[in-house]
């Protein structure tokens, strides 16, 4: 577990403003017609010209079979996390819905977040998944406080994602953030109060938020990072980086 100076946490905020135009200027493209390599070239063009390193390509999460080969991970429709867009190769329809995740480097710290967006005109429980589940990353972020528990975050998440009717994905999660793209600990988006480890003033963590039209089962593609619902359903996904203060948690990944 890292715990970040404050003048790391300032980079870190400076990189999260950055992170926010970036993902913002991507979701720009997101209309019908546009394919997911185009997406992945548009993000490469963005970082580039931001002056700052894609976090993902070239990563090699513990346990994968090869290193991530792209700057984005997308996530059409029944696509839950880390779909790759050259090998997806999926263009656009009217009413899907798109994650866009994105990882920067600067000076060896590293910010890590997503969001999902309508393609065109969605339908009302698109439209209902994604606030859903946007507003479930902000129940947990209002948990993460210093003195509270990891376990805290998870259950305010679950407890409003399963009154909502929505199945959510349990087989992955957040973690910790800044000199890697994954740190301990790890942030499940389920759990009971008081349990797991204590959040402390300058901890730096992701909350992610995954959740399913329909059950929260998932599949784990054979190309070693594509993750899908295991019933076919759409799924939504959003995250934010957050440092853990002395008072309310400070959201790095904000404009």
């Amino acid at each position: 577990m890292s715990i970040k100076t404050p003048e790391e946490v300032m980079q870190l905020r400076e990189l999260g403003r950055l992170h926010a135009q970036l993902i913002a200027t991507l979701g720009e493209r997101v209309r019908p017609g546009v394919t997911t390599d185009a997406l992945e070239a548009y993000a490469c063009e963005l970082i580039e010209e931001a002056g700052v390193e894609p976090a993902f390509k070239g990563y090699r999460p513990f346990g994968a079979p090869r290193a991530y080969p792209c700057a984005l991970c997308v996530a059409p429709n029944d696509v839950v996390v880390h779909g790759i867009p050259t090998e997806l190769s999926y263009t656009l329809k009217e009413g899907d819905i798109i994650g866009l995740d994105l990882g920067i480097k600067r000076d060896g710290l590293i910010i890590d977040a997503g969001r999902t967006f309508p393609v065109g005109t969605i339908d009302a429980e698109a439209a209902r998944l994604l606030r859903v589940t946007e507003d479930a990353l902000m129940k947990g972020i209002q948990a993460a406080r210093a003195g509270n528990h990891v376990g805290d975050i998870g259950h305010a998440i679950e407890e409003y994602v399963r009154k909502e009717g929505f199945g959510l994905v349990r087989d992955l999660c957040g973690h910790g953030v800044g000199h890697a793209v994954h740190e301990e600990p790890q942030v499940p988006n389920f759990g009971a109060k008081g349990t797991g480890p204590v959040l402390e003033p300058g901890m730096v963590i992701a909350i992610e938020p995954m959740v399913n039209e329909g059950k929260g089962a998932v599949v784990f593609e054979r190309d070693g990072y594509t993750v899908t619902t295991k019933d076919g359903s759409r799924s939504a996904h959003f995250e934010h980086d957050i440092a853990i203060t002395d008072g309310k948690p400070l959201i790095l990944t904000l404009p």
